[in-house]
C-alpha cells in the first residue's frame, strides 16, 4: 500500500534527529519519531545516533510493519481509501495504536461517519497536559485526508 502521504506527514511534523531524545510524552525517540527498531526493541537514550537515511528506513519500516497492519485490522472500513489509511497510520505513528483501538475516532471511521471522524481526530491535540500547536496542525492535516462523502 502506498504510504507516501504518511511519510510526508511524518517528516513534516516529526522532523529528524540523529540522537535519541525524549518526545513531549516522555518516550525515548530517534530519527523521524521512531520509538522502536526493526527488531522490535525500544529506543533508549543511550543508543547511538542514526544517519538521515537510516532514520528514513526505520520510520518506513515502523509504518509498514507495525502501524499499517494495525490500522487495517482496527479500521477495515478504511481499507478502500488510501488517503484515510494514510491519515490513520500517521495518527497511530504519533499516538500509538492503543489510542486508536479504544477511541471514538475508530467507531466513527468504522461506521463511515466522516464528519464525526474529522471532529474526533481534531480532539487529539494535547501533549504533556497542554494543547500543542504542532499537534493541532498535524490533526488538521490528517482530517483533510478523510473523506467528505461515503467511500
Amino acid at each position: 500500500m502506498d504510504l507516501t502521504l504518511t511519510i510526508e506527514l511524518v517528516k513534516r511534523f516529526e522532523g529528524v534527529r540523529a540522537k535519541p531524545y525524549l518526545c513531549p510524552a516522555g518516550i525515548p525517540t530517534i530519527g523521524y519519531g521512531s520509538t522502536h527498531y526493526a527488531d522490535g526493541s525500544a529506543v533508549t537514550l543511550a543508543d547511538a545516533p542514526v544517519s538521515k537515511e537510516a532514520a528514513h528506513e526505520l520510520m518506513e519500516a515502523e509504518l509498514r510493519h507495525r502501524y499499517l497492519p494495525a490500522v487495517l485490522r482496527l479500521c477495515p472500513k478504511a481499507a478502500g481509501d488510501i488517503k484515510t489509511v494514510n491519515a490513520l497510520v500517521d495518527f497511530c505513528y504519533n499516538l500509538g495504536t492503543g489510542r486508536l483501538q479504544t477511541s471514538t475516532l475508530r467507531r466513527k471511521v468504522n461506521s463511515q461517519d466522516w464528519t464525526g471522524a474529522r471532529e474526533q481526530i481534531r480532539k487529539w491535540v494535547r501533549g504533556g497536559g497542554r494543547i500543542l500547536p504542532g499537534l493541532v496542525a498535524r490533526r488538521e492535516a490528517e482530517a483533510a485526508l478523510l473523506p467528505h462523502g461515503s467511500l
